[in-house]
């Protein structure tokens, strides 16, 4: 007797296909979570035979082994956190002082003509200029402690975050704001109630974004004048070519950085689940 053809099993019990490729489609967490470890595993294998082979240099290129054992050395010694606290700080305390400024300012910006015309002239100016030009001045106006940090890693962050926070207040709908006015509501009623929630996810998003360049900026803000720091560690570490040193720590602030792009992911999703829907 033949076999039935699986072609007639009943639809509800065929697998469809896994499309990896459709656009904007969702795919199963497997696919999604090992696309990602495999890359990774790719990629230190890579690294591994290229110094394994001694393909490059040592000096140019040490083995993960030689960043581990560099990893447990400064791990033990205690010099590890003393560098990750320190950068931690920096960069939360000018991260904070930037958000703090930046969201009035860009909220303003995005809902009032007038100090859009005000600020970004001004800001549009000074977000071209590169950060690290600004360390000879911030060093002689605030001499060689974390005030000259803060101010490097605030230079480098807000004027980008202003322009971003404007952008995100300016795509809530003009509808929802002359709705509002139907209501009853003053401006002020609307800015608060109506205009603020609604552009939040957005905001959130900047705030994500916006942490993520400060890490970049942390050699920059620890270029002169300091004693701890990871960036710090990594200019250290250039003068006298330690790059097990340098690349643990550019491997440090990676994660770091990683870190806090999952937390405001996570962050985001129990604050705004509603808003996961329109992507």
């Amino acid at each position: 007797m033949s076999q039935p053809d699986s072609s007639l099993r009943p639809a509800e019990l065929r697998r469809p296909p896994v499309r990896l490729l459709d656009l904007r489609a969702d795919i199963p967490r497997r696919w999604y979570v090992g696309a990602g470890v495999a890359f990774i595993a790719i990629f230190l294998f890579a690294w591994t035979a290229a110094t394994w082979l001694q393909l490059v240099s040592p000096i140019f290129l040490p083995s993960p082994g030689a960043v581990l054992t560099e990893l447990q050395d400064q791990a033990t010694s205690g010099i590890l956190w003393q560098d990750l606290w320190a950068s931690v700080y920096r960069i939360m305390v000018g991260w904070v002082i930037s958000t703090a400024l930046a969201v009035p300012i860009g909220v303003l910006m995005g809902n009032f003509r007038f100090f859009e015309g005000l600020f970004e002239p001004f800001v549009d100016l000074v977000r071209y200029m590169p950060a690290v030009a600004f360390v000879p001045l911030t060093i002689l106006w605030l001499g060689v402690g974390d005030t000259q940090k803060f101010a490097i890693l605030f230079i480098g962050v807000f004027f980008q975050q202003v322009l971003l926070i404007m952008d995100n207040v300016k795509t809530v709908p003009r509808d929802m704001i002359q709705v509002s006015y139907t209501f009853g509501l003053s401006r002020w009623e609307i800015l608060r109630s109506v205009i603020l929630p609604a552009a939040m996810p957005g905001v959130w998003d900047t705030f994500r974004i916006t942490v993520g360049w400060a890490w970049t900026y942390l050699v920059v803000a620890e270029l002169v004048a300091a004693n701890v720091g990871l960036g710090y560690r990594i200019m250290r570490a250039q003068r006298f070519l330690e790059t097990d040193q340098i690349i643990l720590g550019i491997l440090i602030i990676g994660l770091l950085g990683l870190l806090t792009d999952y937390l405001f992911k996570w962050s985001y999703r129990r604050l705004f689940p509603w808003a996961l829907q329109s992507r």
